[in-house]
């Protein structure tokens, strides 16, 4: 495991951005229907970190080019 490229700022390049965009736009897709079908509770806020996460880590994914 590479700490020094896990923790190391990862300037977008050209051919990445269209695919950091797709993965917030389903996000987005998936966390709207959430907060709009469910009560403000700890579990819709739950449910939209989850989100969150899962598109931060696929994020991460592009960034470090599938080497953890």
């Amino acid at each position: 495991m590479n700490i020094e490229n896990i923790f190391t700022y990862h300037a977008p390049e050209p051919d990445q951005i269209p695919k950091y965009e797709a993965i917030r736009g389903a996000a987005k897709l998936l966390a709207k229907p959430i907060v709009d079908n469910t009560p403000p509770c700890a579990d819709q806020t739950a449910a939209i970190r989850k989100v969150r996460e899962a598109a931060f880590t696929a994020n991460a994914a592009i960034a470090l080019k599938g080497q953890l």
